[in-house]
């Protein structure tokens, strides 16, 4: 893929691409209402901007031209299949303790409300970059019986199914949509020593916890599970980058090949 203009990284872990692809000579900027480190170009709700765009409002989107991409690590804690997991343990348990049934479905109700919430805007931003021809990779967490697998409009191009294979600190399964682009052929492959592998969902934590916090967006301290969840490696993310969106050749004889 040739990128002629500017990179922008929308949501979190854009911090971590958009630094990657400076190293590699591109022009990049990265997008979120957060800015927890004070390295975020541009705070921004996002979101709004996207209820702007999708009504033909002025909006973020009219400043990307079709020689640009968007990267958008769209936020996903309610559409992995954890979520729905922890929803129907919720409820099991509200209903052991004797919670007022009434309170229950309140509470289904709700997670239901936000899923939905979520799922406009991603479905809105997708809308957006068709209807002005834009370039974009929309990326998140996959798993066989997750909400963008089974009511998504659209499959993923591409699905990453063991992270570490790049570089990454997780196994992670994470699935990417292409629009109006499409994934090169990648062929990158770094070996992550055990040491330094991080297992999602678990509290202890391996390898270098100084760093690792450092990548973490908003953690304040390491070992945080949901923080953890969403981080990628620098590592990860050039290899993904010169992988699947430049088709770049590396020269890995100075890393650690698996």
């Amino acid at each position: 893929m040739e990128i002629k203009g500017k990179v922008h990284c929308f949501f979190e872990q854009s911090g971590t691409f958009k630094n990657e692809f400076k190293k590699l000579g591109y022009e990049a900027f990265d997008y979120d209402i957060q800015n927890n480190f004070g390295q975020t170009d541009y705070v921004i709700d996002l979101f709004a901007e996207i209820e702007k765009g999708y009504a033909g409002k002025n909006s973020i989107f009219d400043s990307i031209t079709k020689d640009d991409l968007i990267v958008a690590f769209f936020p996903c804690i309610k559409f992995c299949n954890m979520a729905e997991y922890n929803q129907r343990s919720a409820q099991e348990s509200m209903r052991r303790r004797g919670v007022d049934i009434h309170r229950i479905y309140d509470f289904l109700k709700k997670e239901s409300d936000e899923r939905y919430f979520f799922y406009q805007k991603a479905l809105k931003m997708f809308g957006v970059v068709e209807f002005k021809g834009l370039r974009m990779i929309m990326e998140n967490p996959w798993h066989i019986m997750n909400y963008t697998n089974y009511f998504w409009f659209c499959k993923p191009k591409l699905i990453d199914e063991d992270r570490r294979w790049r570089g990454d600190w997780f196994k992670k399964p994470t699935a990417y949509w292409f629009v109006n682009c499409e994934p090169m052929s990648g062929f990158s492959r770094t070996y992550v020593p055990i040491e330094k592998r991080r297992n999602v969902g678990m509290t202890q934590q391996w390898g270098d916890k100084a760093k690792l916090k450092n990548y973490a967006k908003g953690s304040k301290q390491a070992g945080i599970c949901s923080e953890e969840r969403s981080m990628m490696s620098p590592d990860y993310a050039r290899n993904f980058i010169c992988d699947f969106i430049l088709g770049k050749e590396q020269d890995l004889n100075n890393g650690m090949l698996f």
